[in-house]
């Protein structure tokens, strides 16, 4: 288990870091006019580290529930649930509040997210897996009864409505950054792969092939479709679309192979050098996820706008300014932990939900 929370860990350090080039890189609007090719090679990142984040909740889920699951004992589910509903409210309250400083936050959603997971605690993996697939179905079902650009301004990324009852749900469940459709199928996804036996080589072999292939399999045809079909209008017209918004089908299969390849690969390089003193910082790094999540909006891109220098910057600069701040967070976690167990929003959450 030691090994296995290493692994975890270490894709968790991944996630932030690929957050803070992509959210640096959109607050920047940055450009590269003569290097567009280098430009859409960190686009193709956009709502993949994010994705990565929410799978491993929800394999996070499984663990802290595995005892319960594997005995049947209900009272020991009821008290896991308990356990996992109570930081969902934590999560879902404090996403709300920082919304006010970071529009594009996905605390609130992670909450929601976590509602259902807690409710398919108990449920079989193929169920589990089932309902992933609906959460996709169910997008594709709401887009193609309402109009997805509802509340949005796409030229500056805002959304009109959020705190209206009408716009708060049309946000939280269809057509927001993160939205419960489809995304709550990556955690139940998550809780999927949580469940198998990662301590085996085999198996972490089977789950980053399976996560390649669909990686792959979704990244060509989005590719080879976008090249190929006619310009149109609507939300169809994104289908072959890989960024988030739409988070059409095909970006979804992409997205939840990646991660599946990510969390795999990180579990097996956490089991193969175990306390690897270059690993280390890195595993500090994601037991700070939630800290560094908030910090990257509130000290990295306050102290950028603080100097005049958040606005309309090359990509070069936006992906210099996101890994110097990555380097001085991956620095910081590992002093931090050296002294102290949890981070500050982590120990506030664990005193709020104990």
């Amino acid at each position: 288990m030691k090994q296995r929370i290493v692994g975890l860990d270490l894709a968790r350090a991944l996630a932030v870091i690929g957050m803070v080039v992509v959210n640096f890189k959109v607050v920047m609007h940055a450009s590269a006019t003569d290097a567009s090719w280098w430009l859409a090679l960190f686009d193709a990142l956009d709502g993949r580290a994010s994705a990565i984040f929410v799978v491993l909740a929800g394999v996070g889920l499984s663990l802290v529930s595995q005892r319960a699951r594997q005995s049947g004992d209900a009272c020991a589910l009821r008290a896991a649930r308990a356990g996992i509903l109570k930081r969902a409210a934590f999560l879902f309250v404090a996403g709300l509040l920082y919304v006010q400083v970071w529009p594009a936050d996905i605390l609130h959603y992670y909450g929601a997210y976590m509602v259902i997971g807690a409710a398919a605690l108990s449920w079989r993996s193929g169920a589990v897996l089932a309902a992933a697939a609906a959460m996709v179905a169910g997008f594709v079902l709401l887009a193609t009864n309402l109009d997805y650009g509802t509340g949005w301004n796409w030229e500056t990324l805002a959304y009109t409505g959020f705190w209206t009852p009408a716009g708060f749900v049309r946000n939280l469940f269809f057509n927001g950054f993160h939205p419960v459709f489809p995304w709550a199928g990556f955690l139940l996804l998550g809780m999927a792969v949580g469940r198998l036996d990662m301590q085996s080589s085999a198996v972490l072999y089977r789950v980053f092939m399976t996560g390649l292939v669909m990686g792959i399999a979704a990244e060509s045809t989005m590719l080879i479709g976008e090249s190929l079909a006619p310009p149109g209008t609507g939300i169809w017209s994104q289908l072959w679309s890989s960024g988030p918004l739409p988070p059409m089908p095909l970006y979804w299969i992409a997205a939840a192979g990646d991660a599946m390849a990510v969390i795999a690969a990180c579990v097996w390089i956490g089991q193969r050098w175990p306390g690897a003193w270059l690993l280390t910082p890195l595993v500090h790094t994601g037991q700070l996820a939630l800290t560094l999540y908030i910090a990257h909006v509130v000290i990295g891109m306050g102290v950028l706008e603080a100097l005049g220098l958040l606005n309309g910057r090359t990509l070069a600069f936006a992906v210099s300014s996101a890994l110097l701040f990555s380097a001085g967070a991956v620095l910081c976690a590992h002093l931090w932990r050296r002294r102290f167990a949890l981070g500050p929003v982590e120990w506030l959450m664990r005193r709020c939900t104990g």
